[in-house]
């Protein structure tokens, strides 16, 4: 009887997939594990789970999966991945005593994705006008494509999401608003950006009473950066959008501050580059998009106060070039009119950044993954009646 009475203890700390596990799986990882989507494995279901149990113990006791980056320092996202102690001691424990199945009755309700997407299902879909060979190997130049949207009224764009056919070989892809009477076929940065993919990004949901706008007879131009990786393919990159059923109160314009004249010296572990700038006008913050490439990493956000110092807004460290995400701030940020702005980036180009493609190398600006890069981008929430030319009139 003692026996049985040490064990129950024991028994009820037992962890099981319907009851504990799967909630936490839906929660934290099924946006990329589910089928049809970035990981290389399905978590929906116990068969599909239990092969990785001790895979998915070191991953998440490592901090490696979820991805998430920003220091716990400063500032509170509300697209935070990250699993609190409880969920990481609840998976590990799972591992830990052979994963069991547990009663199907105790699952939490099914979770409904959209199928093919990440936001709910789009109220359109534009897609590049053909499908784009990429080669085995060599240096690919950006490429740009053009596609009508057709729209014959404005549309306020209440989520976005970009989806490659092939994930493997997009560098990057961004998609610009080309307006009305405009005639570029190279990215400005004075036109607005609608959405922005890289690896490991998700979709941009803005908050209630805020979107993109899409004007009437508007283009989108699709910037796209290829990386080949040992196999011809054909990419053709498709962005989904939803609408706002009303005309929002603010617009949602992204604005990036960025350094193209550094040169980081071979064999540098940790070199810095800054960029400023003061804001034009008065905006709402919305959160934050670092852009570098192999041997970045980490890249801080600062504000300067009215003495002088700096608050941290973000800080991402590590950065991983593999896993570029966008980080939503928990509660926008108000921003006045000539607050001063500081981004600064840090990188390792010597040996020891084994992702490094040259650390003998001197680095400069450059568009390819052996090059270097400084963006940073963020979002921005301003009166719907103002447009990016508008906001930068000082």
């Amino acid at each position: 009887m003692a026996a049985v009475l040490l064990a129950l203890p024991m028994m009820a700390q037992q962890a099981t997939f319907y009851r504990d596990v799967l909630p936490i799986l839906q929660d934290r990882c099924q946006e990329c594990h589910r089928q049809g989507q970035m990981a290389p494995m399905a978590f929906s279901t116990y068969e599909q789970t239990r092969p990785w149990a001790k895979a998915i113990r070191e991953a998440v006791l490592t901090r490696k999966m979820p991805p998430w980056f920003a220091d716990p320092c400063c500032g509170k996202f509300s697209n935070d991945r990250s699993l609190n102690e409880a969920e990481r001691e609840t998976l590990a424990r799972w591992a830990d005593s052979g994963a069991p199945q547990g009663r199907e009755s105790d699952a939490p309700p099914v979770k409904n994705w959209t199928e093919g997407w990440n936001i709910s299902r789009p109220d359109t879909v534009i897609e590049m006008p053909r499908a784009f060979r990429v080669p085995k190997t060599g240096a690919v130049e950006y490429q740009y494509f053009i596609a009508p949207t057709g729209f014959t009224q404005d549309r306020w764009v209440q989520s976005v999401e970009v989806r490659p056919s092939e994930r493997a070989v997009v560098h990057h892809a961004v998609v610009y608003i080309r307006e009305p009477g405009d005639t570029w076929t190279r990215g400005p940065t004075k036109a607005d950006i609608l959405a922005v993919y890289a690896p490991g990004s998700a979709p941009d949901v803005y908050p209630p009473g805020m979107a993109k706008l899409v004007k009437a007879g508007s283009d989108l131009v699709f910037e796209i950066h290829y990386t080949p990786s040992g196999k011809a393919v054909d990419d053709r990159v498709k962005v989904g959008m939803v609408f706002a059923t009303d005309r929002p109160a603010k617009r949602v314009l992204t604005l990036q501050m960025d350094n193209e004249t550094f040169v980081i010296p071979a064999g540098d572990r940790d070199f810095r580059i800054s960029v400023w700038g003061t804001l034009p006008n008065d905006a709402l913050l919305l959160g934050f998009f670092p852009h570098m490439h192999l041997r970045g990493t980490g890249f801080e956000y600062t504000k300067i106060l009215d003495n002088g110092l700096p608050e941290t807004l973000l800080s991402v460290k590590p950065y991983d070039f593999y896993w570029q995400l966008y980080y939503r701030l928990a509660e926008p940020m108000p921003l006045k009119k000539g607050t001063r702005l500081n981004w600064i980036a840090t990188y390792d180009n010597s040996a020891a950044n084994l992702r490094n493609p040259d650390p003998t190398a001197d680095v400069r600006y450059g568009h390819q993954s052996w090059d270097e890069m400084m963006v940073g981008f963020f979002d921005v929430a301003v009166d719907a009646s103002v447009d990016k030319p508008a906001f930068f009139v000082r």
